[in-house]
């Protein structure tokens, strides 16, 4: 496969000279997928991008939506279609199953960040990475400031880091005990989990991306140190709460919380698609390491 090109954009955001065009596949054809699909095809040449092909379990929503030549039938097949970025909106299961051939062949952005709280998995993609010369993107999503995180995680002054995330009990796809919960948080608000993030990860890998996100911008604490709280509050049918409590050395501290306007029962918010095509723009390709965009 030809190594990827580093595209330049020049000030309107445009691809500057006769630069080639990074080609961009997207695995999963959910909401988030159709988003980052439409845009590619209605601005991404502007940007230096163009759509490589589209792969969805359910092939049958691709028909005459998506064009043939782009639908990809067999996902072991991607090596044929020679994208640059991969980037997966689908399940946990597949960064599990896929993400290291992903990387030995393109960069990868992982959009179910959940999947890397299983040990195994993060320590085969990092080492992937690392060996081919890819990047693992992990997009921001819903957390805000996640590069400020990073960087007081890079210069060893994180000492904690709690991620709060308060959505409608409508907007849960949880199962067992935590789904119970859910259900039963029908007139006041219910706290379903409150502990290290690793642990939720796997109970509810759909709704707790933004905490997986934190994780890996502060890979001193990681999935067992980053504390994640999550809260079905029937009084919130229209956006989603995240709440980053983070706090350092020499008495430092810093609180923020994002409202996130998001239709009820929905899992994902509004903002966050908008936040997820802002982070493809990022990957230009940053070197055998895991980047936070």
């Amino acid at each position: 496969m030809e190594a990827p090109k580093y595209i330049q954009l020049n000030r309107t955001g445009r691809m500057s000279g006769d630069q080639r065009r990074r080609r961009v596949g997207i695995v999963g054809y959910g909401h988030l997928g159709q988003y980052l699909v439409k845009r590619l095809q209605d601005d991404g040449l502007r940007h230096g991008l163009e759509l490589a092909f589209v792969w969805n379990r359910d092939a049958r929503k691709l028909v005459g939506i998506v064009p043939e030549e782009l639908q990809l039938g067999k996902l072991t097949d991607f090596l044929e279609r020679r994208a640059d970025v991969i980037i997966e909106v689908a399940h946990p299961c597949i960064v599990q199953d896929h993400g290291e051939s992903f990387l030995k062949a393109a960069d990868f952005m992982v959009g179910s960040p959940t999947a890397l709280a299983d040990l195994d998995t993060e320590l085969k993609l990092r080492k992937a990475a690392r060996e081919a010369g890819h990047t693992l993107y992990i997009p921001s999503g819903a957390l805000w400031g996640g590069q400020d995180i990073q960087r007081l995680d890079d210069g060893g002054l994180l000492q904690a880091l709690t991620v709060t995330m308060v959505k409608h009990p409508s907007s849960f796809r949880v199962g067992g005990h935590l789904g119970e919960l859910a259900k039963g948080a029908q007139q006041e608000r219910v706290v379903l989990y409150d502990g290290p993030v690793r642990r939720l990860c796997p109970l509810a890998p759909n709704n707790v991306n933004t905490m997986a996100a934190a994780c890996m911008a502060a890979p001193s604490l990681g999935f067992d140190g980053v504390k994640g709280c999550l809260i079905a509050d029937p009084n919130l049918p229209d956006y989603h709460v995240v709440e980053i409590d983070a706090t350092g050395q020499g008495g430092f501290s810093v609180s923020t919380k994002r409202k996130n306007p998001a239709a009820c029962g929905a899992v994902t918010g509004a903002a966050t698609f908008a936040a997820f095509w802002s982070s493809l723009l990022v990957c230009q390709g940053h070197g055998g390491r895991v980047y936070l965009c």
